[in-house]
C-alpha cells in the first residue's frame, strides 16, 4: 500500500490552505478520522492521507460544477 502521510505543514501548502484553518475549521467537520487522518500509535500527532483528501476535493469540484451559485451560497440546478 503506498500512501502519502502528511503533516499539517504540508497539507496546507499542498492545498494552499492556512494550517491553522486545517486545524481549526477543516478538521473533524470536513476531514474525518479515520478517512481522512489518523493519529499513528494512539498519540497526539496528525498525519493527513493524501490520496483520500484528493479523491473527496475531486468528488466535492465535481459535484459543483452543474448549477448557478446563489447568494445564500446554495446552488440552483434546472
Amino acid at each position: 500500500m503506498n500512501t502519502d502521510y502528511l503533516t499539517t505543514d504540508e497539507l496546507a501548502a499542498r492545498i494552499k490552505y492556512d494550517a491553522r484553518t486545517i486545524r481549526e475549521r477543516l478538521k473533524d467537520s470536513v476531514l474525518l478520522e479515520g478517512v481522512h487522518y489518523i493519529r499513528p500509535f494512539g498519540g497526539r500527532k496528525i498525519l493527513y492521507l493524501w490520496e483520500a483528501i484528493e479523491k473527496d476535493m475531486a468528488a466535492a469540484s465535481s459535484a459543483n460544477a452543474f448549477g448557478v451559485p446563489m447568494a445564500n451560497g446554495g446552488r440552483m440546478h434546472g
